[in-house]
């Protein structure tokens, strides 16, 4: 087994976006895409291929390239490597970050349709593309996700400081920040020597991130439409997250269009840093179990 990572970039106007992937090249030429989307404060590669030397495996898109998949991500508009741009980078921002990298994915890959992985903002986007362009998503895993919002104390929160976070495109990033996304629900589920290995990659980026997602999910919840996903979904709920509740929750699941799909609680998990933290295999165990199901058999007609 060789994995391999590669670097992409596609354009978006005159906007450069940063696409990377890995995948073994001694495996079948055609693999079934993974592509996982990152949420409002951390970076593509700081959220699912972060490689802490002794702590052993942290990196989920090692994770998958191991089980078989070809797993691809992208830094959005104003983060990572991405060119960062006088846009606030909100959810439909993301979505046609999204649009332009699917191209060059289903091109390399020689797929037609992936399957699609995004966490907090990160799912909020993944559910608005699938909205969008919906033949282009085979599998859909939310987690952490926000719907409306309603009654969820972090977006409580976020609607106090609207006018703050609507100041600028970008909002402060640094120490408190990330400490924040991994404490703030539940503390010491995530070892601190992964906490900052992430931080000295993120912070090479600059000491700011775009708003445009928190003021999305403060002012313009819903953003997406349940009742539009026909593919499989799964909704995954960590234990512990004031980003959303478990009543809109299952009100969303109630309003999936599709009879293929679950929900599932993870006992002991924060809002933050589930895909790097002391949960993560189980983590990754839930989504292989989903992303790598049969397909259910075509229907007869008589």
């Amino acid at each position: 087994m060789k994995i391999v990572a590669e670097e992409h970039w596609v354009k978006k106007g005159p906007v450069k976006l940063y696409v990377y992937r890995k995948h073994n090249i001694e495996g079948p030429a055609k693999k079934p895409v993974l592509f996982l989307v990152h949420g409002s404060t951390f970076s593509t590669r700081g959220t699912y291929d972060v490689m802490v030397d002794g702590k052993g495996d942290h990196s989920a898109m090692e994770h998958f390239a191991r089980l078989g998949y070809d797993v691809w991500t992208m830094d959005h508009e104003g983060y990572g490597f991405s060119d960062r741009t006088d846009s606030s980078s909100g959810i439909m921002v993301g979505v046609a970050d999204l649009q332009a990298a699917m191209p060059l994915v289903l091109e390399k890959s020689g797929q037609k349709a992936v399957l699609m992985f995004g966490e907090s903002s990160g799912a909020i986007k993944a559910g608005a593309y699938a909205n969008a362009e919906p033949d282009k998503i085979e599998r859909l895993m939310l987690h952490a996700l926000t719907w409306t919002g309603k009654d969820a104390p972090e977006m409580e929160r976020r609607r106090r400081m609207a006018d703050q976070l609507m100041a600028s495109p970008r909002r402060p990033f640094g120490k408190a920040q990330i400490d924040n996304v991994f404490n703030r629900d539940k503390a010491g589920t995530t070892d601190p020597a992964v906490i900052k290995v992430i931080s000295e990659f993120e912070m090479k980026f600059g000491d700011s991130v775009p708003a445009g997602t928190y003021v999305d999910m403060a002012l313009h919840m819903p953003m997406v439409d349940p009742t539009k996903l026909t593919c499989p979904v799964s909704v995954t709920r960590p234990d512990h997250d004031g980003n959303s509740t478990d009543e809109e929750l299952y009100e969303f699941f109630a309003k999936l269009g599709t009879r293929e799909k679950q929900f599932v609680m993870m006992r002991g998990l924060p809002h933050g840093g589930g895909m790097v933290g002391h949960q993560r295999h189980r983590m990754w165990y839930m989504m292989h179990a989903f992303f790598g199901a049969p397909a259910a058999p075509v229907a007869e007609h008589h």
